[in-house]
């Protein structure tokens, strides 16, 4: 299993005070959630809408379904070495994926979304957002390291967004799967997206907490 540093491409989701989650909640700016209509059935699931008998590899706050091509690695923190994101290479794409506590009845992504477009413009890239299947989303273009391959330097990225039952689960996307008009490649790496399963549990947690991940406990893991 390989481990490296989080990914450029991600941005980080301010934290609040180690507060009893109620008592956030009743205080919580009330923001609507953003989910595909037919979230609960076509994913991303909810640990209680799995299918149980699938041969999910367990990473602890989220749970990932194996596929054919698919390579998997946790990306760490290096100043605490603590797992903070779930990246998957797939059909041509990487896919960067973190779960976060949220409240009952109110979503996190309108608001994230506002904190990635500040991040990005702050970093002197571009920003579109478009609405999809998944919802609003960001279609981002980041400056980069400029190489004898991508002369322009330029990266292009996606970030995407679904707010779920107590959680809220973010995906940033490089590769074929983030340029605008890949119409193969990003149903590709949405349906994987789309698989994912978050596992919230049941303990209070301040809303934008990110879900504790840890290595794979799944038979047949590396």
């Amino acid at each position: 299993m390989k481990k490296n540093k989080a990914e450029e491409t991600s941005v980080e989701v301010a934290e609040t005070s180690p507060e009893v989650e109620e008592t956030i909640e009743e205080e919580f700016d009330q923001e609507a959630k953003s989910a595909p209509a037919d979230r609960a059935s076509a994913g991303p699931y909810d640990e209680e809408e799995a299918n149980p008998v699938r041969p999910y590899i367990d990473l602890g706050g989220v749970k990932i379904l194996p596929r054919e091509g698919l390579n998997l690695r946790l990306e760490v923190e290096e100043s605490t070495q603590r797992i903070v994101a779930v990246g998957l290479d797939y059909a041509g794409s990487t896919l960067q994926v973190q779960a976060f506590a949220a409240p009952r009845s109110a979503g996190l992504w309108h608001e994230t979304r506002e904190q990635i477009r500040t991040g990005i413009a702050a970093q002197g890239g571009e920003v579109i957002e478009v609405e999809t299947e998944l919802g609003p989303e960001l279609f981002a273009t980041l400056p980069g390291t400029t190489t004898k391959e991508n002369p322009g330097g330029a990266r292009a990225a996606r970030f995407i967004g679904v707010d779920g039952p107590r959680w809220f689960l973010r995906g940033v996307i490089a590769g074929a799967g983030a340029e605008q008009g890949a119409t193969a490649a990003i149903d590709a790496i949405d349906d994987l997206f789309r698989s994912v399963v978050v596992v919230r549990g049941n303990t209070p947690m301040p809303p934008r907490d990110l879900l504790a991940l840890k290595m794979p406990v799944a038979p047949g893991a590396e």
